[in-house]
């Protein structure tokens, strides 16, 4: 029996953005690391975001001054990292002066084009909006500074992806069950989510990165009380066919000094939001409520000329953010920053909880998660996930990189090329591979999806279903027909069903 229990270092719970990054960094630095996420990659709070790098202009008016600072440092590092998948984004500010005065915005403004180094990204200026403006003809004058954006969803699965080709063991669809200390080791007990098999492994250290489950997890599998209250944060958006033909996102300030995003997204659509909302029950029941729709559309309609109304949503998402209780007033005005609790008795195996944080800051967190780990495995290497680029992201200017691929596949439309280097950047060429037609990539599922690439995904990005593909490998879903899953599942149920099988026949003695 002991001959078949798993030995690693480092356990990590959760397969979100903190999770995988922690996962990754650990595992480069020598770290023998499995990690365990009871669904998909990024199947909560990490594929629900507003999809943005920012240095978070708002949080300024609640002087989280370092939070931003990082942040905004953050931002250069992660445009260098995942060129495919973090772009630059243009924001215009429409100047509403009851709400703020000029002179507020400016000073903000000021500080966040100078509270880091700005090496990619445009300096903040005052606008003038004409005629030709989306916006209503009285709102005449405003701001615009830049931020990127970010396929949330993707950023996860490459990072685990970059765990994985490091030799980090990812297993999805897996729940830890029971974990309990004997002495310097932790014991756990994971299952699979599918066969309900169990499995055993040894860890001289955990870390809980389970986001919205953070706090549960100490009750229902660690067995003890939770260190940290943690506040749960609903945001929704909303997805509607494009309101305006520009390239530039739009951030609206709101009565109850909110602000609202309105976001160019996948080509055809406008992405709006996000809502504040505190929320309790399980974080996998989340959903948006009518208030919620009604607060998204009216403030929509407020600014823009062209109006939106419930029937125009196409898609609706919404995600928990687990943020530290701090205790004030209103869900808005909670920080965004994050913190680490170690409990690590004497004698006694480490357990490291993740709370709070932000998709911009993830991979700081995770590097000084791990420097938190440097007293229980004085062997692991120095900090390096800086400077290295995420699978896929071994190229300078996606431009260049478009056109070569329109030379070496001029039977692939340029928006097709277009979408695959969007997501999997140099690895498109894993899925075209010698593909001299469209024939050669097997089954069309239509917009674009092609059995090669369904059959990279469920190879090498652990997706299993035809959600994680229409929605978290890629963003298709907004695009297919019902009849078009139906078809995508069943093939995807046609590719599994052999492992299961195999799975489940009786292994060879070996005595």
């Amino acid at each position: 029996m002991e001959a078949d229990i798993e030995i690693v270092d480092v356990v990590v719970i959760g397969g979100g953005i903190n999770g995988v990054g922690i996962a990754a960094d650990a595992v480069g630095r020598g770290l023998r690391v499995l990690l365990c996420e009871q669904n998909d990659l990024a199947s909560a709070t990490s594929s629900n975001s507003s999809k943005l790098i920012h240095g978070g202009l708002r949080y300024l008016e609640h002087y989280e001054f370092r939070l931003v600072k990082e942040s905004l440092a953050e931002r250069e590092v992660l445009l260098k990292k995942a060129p495919h998948l973090i772009t630059p984004l243009t924001f215009r500010l429409p100047h509403q002066a009851h709400l703020r005065p000029a002179w507020m915005i400016r000073l903000g403004l000021f500080l966040y084009d100078n509270l880091a180094s700005r090496v990619t990204l445009n300096a903040s200026k005052k606008i003038k909006f004409t005629e030709d403006s989306p916006l209503k003809s009285d709102i005449t004058r405003g701001f615009e500074y830049s931020d990127a954006w970010v396929d949330d969803s993707r950023l996860v699965v490459l990072n685990a992806l970059a765990a994985k080709e490091l030799g980090a063991q990812i297993c999805t669809q897996t729940r830890c069950v029971s974990a309990e200390r004997d002495n310097g080791i932790w014991k756990l007990t994971l299952q699979h989510q599918g066969d309900k098999s169990l499995r055993q492994v040894h860890a001289k250290t955990i870390v809980n990165a389970s986001g919205p489950w953070v706090s549960s997890l100490f009750s229902n599998v660690l067995k003890q009380p939770s260190p940290q209250k943690i506040r749960l944060v609903k945001g929704s958006h909303i997805v509607v066919p494009k309101i305006h033909q520009q390239p530039h996102a739009y951030i609206l300030q709101n009565e109850d000094q909110r602000i609202v995003f309105v976001i160019p997204f996948e080509d055809d659509f406008s992405l709006i939001g996000t809502t504040d909302v505190d929320f309790s029950g399980d974080p996998k029941d989340v959903h948006i409520d009518q208030q919620e729709i009604n607060y998204l559309v009216n403030i929509t309609n407020h600014y823009f000329k062209t109006t939106i109304s419930e029937h125009d949503i196409v898609h609706t998402f919404s995600g928990v953010r687990p943020l530290m209780d701090d205790e004030s007033e209103s869900a808005q005005s909670v920080t965004r920053d994050y913190t680490f609790i170690v409990d690590a008795p004497k004698d006694k195996a480490a357990l490291l909880s993740v709370f709070g944080g932000k998709i911009t800051t993830y991979r700081k967190l995770a590097e000084a998660a791990v420097n938190r780990l440097k007293l229980f495995h004085p062997h692991m290497t120095k900090p390096w996930t800086a400077s290295q680029v995420l699978p896929g992201g071994d190229f300078t200017d996606l431009v260049t990189l478009n056109r070569i691929y329109q030379q070496q596949y001029p039977w692939l439309t340029s928006k097709h090329i277009s979408r695959l280097l969007r997501t999997y950047g140099t690895r498109t060429q894993y899925i075209l591979n010698d593909a001299a037609s469209i024939d050669a990539l097997g089954i069309d599922f239509g917009h674009g999806l092609s059995q090669a690439e369904v059959d990279y995904v469920m190879a090498n990005e652990w997706a299993c279903c035809s959600a994680d593909i229409l929605w978290r490998r890629t963003k298709l879903g907004l695009h297919f027909s019902a009849e078009q899953q139906q078809h995508l599942t069943d093939y995807v149920i046609s590719k599994l069903i052999p492992s299961v099988i195999k799975n489940l026949e009786p292994q060879a003695s070996t005595v």
